[in-house]
């Protein structure tokens, strides 16, 4: 979903398990810069309801990279040419 600088969007957090998961997550754009935003309803000492903010980069997955010069494991059964018998 591409947002529109200096606005964004925001969701019921669906998959919510824990008490720390936030209640609501979403995205926004700040000075052309795409921003992940979480908010968890609280309540003040005085029992006033306000939402509680964490803004963060958005989550990029890391897909692990083999190196050329690192060993390579091979599948139970596979004919491995290196043994000398």
């Amino acid at each position: 979903m591409e947002t529109k600088v200096n606005s964004g969007a925001i969701f019921k957090n669906e998959n919510k398990k824990a008490e720390n998961h936030p209640d609501y997550r979403g995205t926004i754009n700040v000075d052309g810069q795409d921003k992940e935003i979480a908010l968890w309803v609280k309540q003040s000492a005085k029992g006033v309801s306000y939402f509680s903010a964490k803004i963060s980069e958005p989550y990029i997955k890391i897909e692990p990279q083999i190196k050329n010069n690192e060993p390579q494991i091979k599948e139970y059964g596979e004919a491995n040419d290196d043994l000398p018998f």
